[in-house]
């Protein structure tokens, strides 16, 4: 009786807390990520890239600038986002390391809010890179509070609905293609929230004005991190 009960106290030990392990896992990305440079490299230039033709593009008065802005941005973030999806999870399916996290005797959960958390620090320092160059070359000043506020939340729900359907995605062998096709449809009510919040701080209009698409970014983050969080385990299994 003895040793079954030291050999349950064992087992319930050796199973790391829900913070450990995400914390784990968010450690692992960034260190990883920190060594290789390969999803931020690919990310931060494919972003400039955008931006630089957009510039030369649309040469266009400030006005007419100043109100494509919030387009421009969230075109560059969504498929900035999107390449940085699909390689984090790619990585981890190539090395083997996505079949390791799964025999690990953590929360599946875990696995999914780590690979959030990390995902998500990439596109933040991405956007931070961004943000002063977009203004140095549009002369829009984009350092408002508002904007910024945005900027987090619309980031937060595309990467908690994008790191699910890339999970699901890395198990084809399409998953390059298959991954924008069933992201951008799911993803448009964020998209299209983020812009009308953007252009309302942007324009420093009525806060009653914005207030309908800043709701609507904030239930879209609640609710596209409860499903994923609800539905990983069984998305992963197959």
């Amino acid at each position: 009786m003895a040793t079954r009960t030291s050999t349950i106290v064992h087992k319930q030990s050796a199973n790391p807390s829900f913070l450990k392990a995400t914390f784990a896992i968010i450690w692992k990305d960034v260190a990883a990520e920190f060594r290789s440079r390969e999803i931020f490299s690919a990310m931060l230039v494919f972003s400039l890239l955008v931006i630089l033709i957009f510039n030369f593009a649309l040469e266009l008065d400030i006005v007419t600038r100043q109100s494509v802005t919030a387009g421009v941005l969230w075109v560059t973030f969504a498929f900035a986002g999107t390449l940085g999806l699909n390689r984090s999870m790619a990585v981890e399916k190539d090395r083997g390391c996505l079949d390791g996290l799964l025999l690990a005797p953590v929360d599946r959960a875990a696995i999914y809010f780590g690979k959030v958390i990390s995902n998500l620090v990439f596109m933040l320092i991405v956007e931070a890179i961004v943000l002063p160059v977009y203004s140095f070359l549009y002369n829009v000043n984009l350092f408002n509070p508002g904007l910024l506020l945005v900027i987090l939340l619309g980031s937060i729900g595309y990467i908690a609905v994008g790191t699910l359907l890339a999970s699901m995605a890395i198990q084809a062998r399409t998953r390059d293609v298959l991954l924008p096709i069933l992201l951008f449809p799911v993803a448009i009510p964020v998209l299209i929230a983020a812009v009308k919040a953007s252009e309302g701080f942007l324009a420093g209009s009525d806060f009653s004005t914005i207030y309908a698409p800043l709701s609507l970014l904030i239930g879209y983050d609640v609710i596209f991190t409860a499903i994923p969080y609800m539905v990983f385990d069984y998305v992963v299994e197959e």
